[in-house]
C-alpha cells in the first residue's frame, strides 16, 4: 500500500509543486503574457504536462527560464522514477507471493461492481488531487469569460 500510495502521489504533487514554484518566482511571472487566472492555468497546464507527459505549454508561457526549466526537469525526472520504482517493487513483491487458491472471502475482480469501484477511486482522487488548483485558474477564468472579462 505505500508503494501504490507512491505511486499515485508523486506525479501529482510534482505538477502542483512546479505550480507553486512557477506562481511564486520572478522568473515565472516574468514568462507569462496573460495574467490573473489565465496566467495561473497557463503555469498549471506547463508543470502539469511536465510532470505527467513530454512538456508542452499553453502558446502564452514561454517557459523558457532557467528556474522553470530546472523544476520542469527536476519534476519530469521524479515523476517518471518515482512511478516507476513503486511499481517495480509492487511487482516484485507479487511474483515473491505463494498462489493462494479463492476463497468465499476473496474480492472478484470480474465483476460490474469492482469496475464501478476502481473509477469511483480513481475519478474520486483525481478530484482530490487537481480540483483546487483547477478551481484557481480554468474554473474561475470561465466565470470572468461568461461576465464579460477577457485577457
Amino acid at each position: 500500500m505505500k508503494m501504490a500510495s507512491l505511486m499515485i502521489l508523486v506525479p501529482p504533487a510534482c505538477s502542483l509543486i512546479g505550480t507553486a514554484v512557477g506562481v511564486v518566482s520572478t522568473q515565472g511571472i516574468a514568462a507569462l503574457f496573460s495574467h490573473g487566472s489565465h496566467g495561473f492555468s497557463e503555469i498549471l497546464y506547463a508543470f502539469t504536462s511536465m510532470g505527467n507527459n513530454n512538456g508542452s505549454a499553453f502558446g502564452g508561457y514561454s517557459a523558457n527560464a532557467p528556474l522553470i526549466n530546472l523544476v520542469g526537469g527536476i519534476a519530469m525526472l521524479a515523476s517518471r522514477y518515482w512511478v516507476a520504482l513503486p511499481v517495480l517493487a509492487i511487482a516484485g513483491s507479487l511474483a515473491a507471493k505463494k498462489k493462494v487458491p479463492a476463497s468465499p472471502g476473496t474480492f472478484p475482480t470480474r465483476s460490474p461492481l469492482f469496475v464501478g469501484l476502481l473509477v469511483g477511486v480513481i475519478l474520486i482522487l483525481g478530484g482530490l488531487q487537481y480540483f483546487p488548483a483547477l478551481a484557481l485558474g480554468p474554473i474561475v477564468e470561465h466565470f470572468l469569460m461568461t461576465a464579460g472579462k477577457t485577457f
